[in-house]
């Protein structure tokens, strides 16, 4: 458990913050039940990603500046996506490495890798009776190296399926391609979109196909672009965000 003088910022990305606002919620009062005293700073903004992902990285260092300003102070910093905590880790302009960016980006963690690297909790208390498909967002599997990619020799491990295994009732289906991309990519759904839509209805198929009553990740976007799919195709599974998931069956 963290020590009473830890002092943790939670991040809240902009497309959680403007589509999926329960996401953050959920993620405060999960990290508020395991003992974690959070701020939310406010005047919070876009990690820079979208322009970053356009090839337009330069244009993000007033974005970034800001973001590092905000954030500086903290002992750590938390966010419940892989792929706005990897933009920060890797992708912030050169200009702006310095001290202060130098701490941010050692102490900035994904969610699901705060619970198991910082709190040092691989188990969780709860019940959640559900079939779930846990899909593997790219960003925190081959960025954040959450977990260990099906192309890698070595001990399999994943923190976040550890945690969802440790709630009762859970059921995590076991999937043909246990880490494939959805096909979201950021820009890349917007500028090859067939290939993304694609993509996405082959994540949707295999985990219905096994019987998942509801997909989940560690990154809302991988989902957001699922969730797209499945209401146009009005398929009957839905999709979760493992910090709702986690949060709701520890009441």
């Amino acid at each position: 458990m963290p020590q009473k003088s830890m002092k943790v910022g939670l991040f809240v990305p902009c497309y959680i913050d403007q589509f999926y606002p329960n996401v953050g919620i959920h993620t405060l009062q999960l990290l508020e039940k395991l003992g974690v005293e959070v701020e939310v700073p406010p005047n919070q903004n876009c990690c820079g990603q979208p322009l970053a992902n356009s090839g337009m990285e330069r244009n993000t260092i007033k974005i970034c500046s800001h973001f590092i300003q905000l954030f500086k102070d903290y002992d750590a910093v938390v966010s419940p996506s892989g792929s706005c905590v990897l933009q920060i880790k890797e992708h912030v302009p050169k200009e702006l490495h310095d001290e202060n960016y130098s701490k941010l980006k050692n102490n900035i963690y994904e969610l699901t890798e705060f619970i198991s690297d910082v709190l040092k909790i691989d188990s969780l208390r709860g019940s959640f009776t559900h079939r779930v498909g846990l899909h593997q967002s790219c960003h925190g599997l081959r960025g954040l190296r959450n977990a260990k990619s099906s192309e890698l020799a070595g001990e399999p491990f994943a923190k976040a399926e550890k945690l969802l295994y440790s709630i009762k009732g859970v059921k995590l289906v076991e999937l043909d391609r246990t880490d494939e991309c959805c096909g979201f990519g950021g820009t890349f759904s917007v500028f090859e979109e067939g290939v993304s839509v694609q993509m996405g209805k082959d994540r949707i198929k295999d985990h219905e196909s096994h019987g998942a009553e509801i997909i989940t990740a560690t990154d809302m976007s991988c989902l957001m672009h699922l969730e797209g799919l499945i209401k146009r195709n009005k398929q009957p599974i839905r999709i979760m965000h493992i910090a709702e998931i986690l949060n709701t069956a520890m009441k």
